[in-house]
């Protein structure tokens, strides 16, 4: 089901002419469409969870609707392909919505792409695994397109770049690191999961990428039965092995075993140097718990700046 709504709110008839309405029958219009016959973009890199962000979006909609439209794009068997606006359309499927307002765009695959990516990484919050699998999507649909600058969905141009290039001076980082982002796509999906949760560090992994498949399978048995995780300085010497075709599981478990676990650190902080900063009547825990959450979120931060 969709209802057709247009972008206007006066009617044509009073401020254009004949001319102008043709025009403006070309544009882009917001249509209601069934909640029902949106699907998710195929291999959507960026996961959609019914977190508390979720519930507070199903509030919201619930309240005032959605109010930003999602964009779709049609598909030749039916129905609709979500392009921006996943967690929208999640959001009104938990609050029993049946209709979405969706503006609905002609788009080849590799178009539909570099939207898709562009959108979504506007989030707060992007995993590892997010961002590399959006980069390799990103970047393979540059190469088919030729690299061409003036393609992507914000524009640096007309000359001819790399595809990692344009990646790279759009996300405000390196090509290098672009490339090593993409790299940890080559990850069996349980180490990535490992990167995500910060099990595995990001320089380690991006080493373990070039491991086989059946060795970094080994790697995750390795890892269990040691109780550890590897080292960069580690995970480069597993890759050399790997390269030489002598990596073995059981070299994996001696190489793990080699460095002892890090032995937990006690810091003792002088408080009498942050007695003006701290409220008189705070416990012992109030002060831990802000410590806490200031030291997390330095190191979310560092890791946002190592990303780029």
């Amino acid at each position: 089901m969709k209802t057709e709504r247009k972008l206007s709110l006066k009617s044509y008839e009073d401020i254009f002419s004949t001319e102008e309405m043709r025009q403006d029958d070309k544009r882009e219009k917001v249509m209601d469409l069934s909640v029902s016959d949106l699907h998710p973009f195929k291999n959507h890199p960026f996961k959609v969870l019914d977190d508390d962000k979720m519930r507070d979006t199903v509030q919201s909609i619930r309240e005032h609707g959605v109010l930003v439209p999602v964009l779709v794009r049609p598909q030749p068997d039916g129905g609709y392909e979500i392009v921006s606006g996943h967690r929208r359309h999640r959001a009104c499927l938990l609050a029993g919505i049946e209709t979405i307002p969706a503006i609905v765009r002609e788009m080849d695959d590799d178009a539909a792409i570099l939207v898709m990516v562009d959108s979504n990484m506007q989030r707060e919050s992007i995993l590892p695994s997010e961002r590399a699998w959006a980069y390799r999507m990103k970047y393979e649909a540059l190469k088919r397109q030729g690299g061409r600058s003036d393609l992507t969905s914000s524009q640096l141009g007309t000359k001819f770049q790399r595809a990692d290039e344009i990646i790279a001076e759009q996300a405000g980082s390196s090509r290098n690191q672009i490339q090593r982002l993409i790299r940890l796509t080559h990850l069996v999906p349980a180490l990535l999961d490992m990167v995500d949760i910060k099990k595995v560090a990001f320089n380690p992994a991006v080493e373990l990428s070039y491991l086989k498949p059946d060795e970094q399978t080994n790697l995750l048995d390795a890892i269990e039965s040691e109780q550890s995780t590897p080292s960069l300085s580690q995970a480069q010497r597993m890759k050399k092995f790997s390269a030489e075709g002598s990596l073995t599981l059981d070299m994996m478990r001696a190489i793990l075993s080699e460095e002892k676990k890090p032995v937990r650190r006690q810091v003792v902080i002088n408080l009498e140097e942050l007695k003006d900063k701290i409220p008189p009547n705070y416990t012992d825990e109030q002060i831990q718990q802000v410590l806490v959450k200031l030291f997390t979120q330095w190191a979310q931060k560092q890791n946002k700046q190592q990303e780029r």
